[in-house]
This record gives structure tokens, sequence and C-alpha cells, in this order.
């Protein structure tokens, strides 16, 4: 398994290291992204119109992009606020908008935007700090299904042994 990590906490932070180390353990081959400084989605919409997949704000995520569609799997690492994923991680799946196209189709009996490339994604959430893990759960589902992939699931840090990478 070729695991992809994009984590919203400082690299320094204990949680952190022990959760991304607890994952590269269960992957063949892992690459740790660092993205505490992902801005939010303007919704200029030139990932759609001017530059299709790719974003016209330049703080690295290009990068984050790419490494979407190279790794079997990608798992967020982040923490929470007022009981959800801390705004950096929001931050960081808003961008995900260049990975599908202005086109809509009917999926399931829902309204979806077609997925730009071929690949399946699969990502998974593992979070620090007190949230609901239900709740938590349910974004991860509905941004996979926004996205045409499937879910892995969304963890506290304390059962990062049970992401399925």
């Amino acid at each position: 398994m070729r695991l992809l990590i994009v984590s919203t906490l400082p690299e320094e932070d204990p949680e952190a290291r022990q959760v991304i180390g607890t994952l590269r353990a269960k992957a063949e081959e892992c690459r740790v992204i660092m993205a505490r400084e992902i801005r939010p989605c303007s919704g200029c919409n030139a990932c759609w119109l001017v530059t299709p997949g790719i974003c016209s704000i330049r703080d690295g995520y290009e990068e984050i992009l790419k490494a979407y569609l190279q790794y079997d799997a990608t798992v967020f690492v982040c923490g929470t606020a007022l009981g959800f994923a801390e705004y950096r991680m929001k931050n960081v799946i808003d961008r995900m908008l260049p990975l599908v196209t202005m086109l809509l189709t009917v999926k399931d009996g829902q309204m979806r935007h077609v997925m730009r490339y071929k690949k399946q994604l699969r990502w998974g959430l593992v979070y620090t700090g007190e949230a609901d893990e239900t709740y938590m759960n349910r974004w991860m589902e509905r941004v996979m299904v926004n996205a045409g992939g499937v879910c892995l699931g969304a963890f506290s840090a304390s059962r990062v042994q049970e992401v399925p990478v």
C-alpha cells in the first residue's frame, strides 16, 4: 500500500508524531505532507474555467493535488475545534475542487460533479482532540461521495491502529 499522509498538525506535536509513525508502519511506502499553511478556497473557479485541474492559489496545494493521484490511499491528520475538524483541515478538503469538473451527473439519485481523473480516491481521517466520531465519519463519507471515492472512516488518534490502510 502506497500511503499519503496530509497533516495540519504542527510537526513537533507529540500526538501527531505518534499518529504519523503508526500509519507509516502500516504502509509499504509512505509520504507525509505538512499542510498547515494551506489557504481557503477563494471560489474563483479558475480550476474549472481558466486552468482546468490547477488551483490559482499558489500556496503549495498543487503538490497535494498531484499526490492524491499518485498514492493508493490518503489519510488526513488534524486537530479539532468546537467538536469538529479544525479550519486548516477544512481548507485542505475544500481545495479538492480541481479534482472534479463543472459537468454534472446524477448518481444514486444525487447530483454529482464528474471526476476529472480516472483515479478512485480512498481517503480517511485521524483527529486529535474531542469530536463526535459519528459526525466526523459522516462528514468524511459525504466528502467521498462528492469525490466519487471510498471513505476509509474517521478515527480518533487513540484508534489510529484501526485505520484500514
